[in-house]
């Protein structure tokens, strides 16, 4: 059973739809921010690992660096974008 099949317990009884609603916001902005992390670190590893080892060598943590930079940037491009567009 799931937690939102599962029967109600006596915490989330207590909390106010706003409350809930922050909440549900709280894990969203959580499961995002893995899932960004996730991918980043896979595609930026890709790219500039070319023989893992126990440690970078200074080109590969320069490259991991840029990649991050730019993954972020395309992504905040991105988000601009759509919400710029939705009003």
């Amino acid at each position: 059973m799931d937690s939102f099949s599962a029967p109600s317990s006596q915490h989330s009884s207590h909390l106010s739809p706003q409350d809930l609603k922050d909440q549900l916001k709280s894990q969203l902005a959580l499961e995002y921010a893995q899932q960004f992390l996730e991918t980043v670190r896979g595609k930026c590893f890709e790219k500039c690992i070319s023989k893992p080892s126990s440690s970078l060598s200074g080109s590969e943590s320069s490259c991991i660096s840029r990649c991050v930079d730019r993954y972020i940037e395309a992504t905040g491009l991105i988000s601009k974008a759509l919400f710029s567009g939705s009003r």
